[in-house]
């Protein structure tokens, strides 16, 4: 039996460069070893025959919406009911993952039966497939110290979680805004831990462009994310891992440190409307924002 099941839906392996990186993403994957099974969905071009080259499992009956994205509902109930894993994660196709991804869950579940993962990634420019032969993850970290950028805490491509968690969660659509954030809201909400483990684990962006997406532009503004927010309870829940109390790091789980970024989060969060925002709060709460944002970006 496997430790730990990654499930994702690819996109086509039409474009050039998606079809790049999302090979290395999953070979990275299969490369864990024997604790790591990999679950890719949807009948989305190219991912049987990705699926079958790198021996991985493919579920191509994926409920989806009208446009034919799976839901991410879908996703965890096929997931559940093929995976015997103890420890289960969803994963951007675009993420390339090292050995630390695995060693984290294992730190964390030492203490806390029950629990969730999510971190922050490094962006990365990758045009080509990568030779994962011996020695790779040393040459990866040593790319990453020269050319990677770790991304701002407002994303998150990964959560692993205990078998056990998200037994019901909305219909949220893949590869669209909002449903990482009602994640980590309903998580801090809940009495399941859920820990910051950007520090311990190395998460890798292979940067893309958006024209895989109507109109070539960045999924924020499209209709399956203004969906995806409603469904999560509107944008007073899009939360991120700014709200995260706990940090995984160097294998042991600590109270995170109150940076000025953080505090200025928690008073903007103070001032945050729970519907419109309007009057004295509102333009207090935009003006804290305006300052975070600031802060966050450098």
């Amino acid at each position: 039996m496997s430790y730990l099941t990654i499930f994702t839906a690819p996109k086509p392996f039409t474009d050039p460069h998606i079809n790049t990186i999302q090979r290395n993403a999953i070979r990275s994957w299969a490369a864990l070893g024997e604790d790591v099974e990999v679950f890719l969905m949807g009948d989305d071009a190219g991912v049987a025959e990705a699926a079958a080259e790198y021996g991985v499992r493919h579920f191509p009956d994926v409920a989806t919406n009208e446009n034919g994205i799976p839901y991410i509902s879908d996703m965890l109930a096929l997931t559940r009911q093929n995976s015997d894993a103890p420890m289960l994660a969803i994963v951007n196709t675009d993420i390339i993952l090292l050995p630390d991804f695995v060693q984290a869950a294992r730190n964390a579940q030492a203490d806390y039966p029950m629990f969730m993962l999510a971190g922050r990634r490094w962006n990365l420019d990758v045009t080509e497939l990568l030779d994962f032969g011996q020695g790779w993850q040393e040459e990866m970290m040593a790319d990453l110290a020269q050319r990677g950028e770790l991304h701002n805490p407002t994303g998150s491509d990964y959560f692993i979680f205990t078998h056990e968690y998200l037994t019901k969660i909305p219909e949220f659509t893949i590869g669209r805004a909002g449903w990482d954030n009602w994640m980590i809201y309903h998580a801090v909400q809940s009495a399941w831990p859920l820990f910051d483990a950007s520090h311990d684990v190395t998460a890798v962006h292979q940067n893309h462009d958006y024209s895989h997406l109507p109109g070539g532009q960045i999924h924020y503004k499209l209709p399956e994310s203004k969906k995806n927010v409603e469904l999560g309870g509107g944008e007073y829940n899009m939360l991120t891992l700014m709200d995260v109390r706990q940090v995984l790091q160097d294998g042991a789980v600590k109270q995170k440190s109150l940076s000025w970024l953080r505090m200025v989060r928690i008073v903007e969060r103070a001032f945050e409307p729970k519907g419109e925002i309007k009057g004295i709060y509102g333009r207090i709460f935009r003006m804290i924002r305006r300052y975070r944002k600031r802060l966050m970006n450098g």
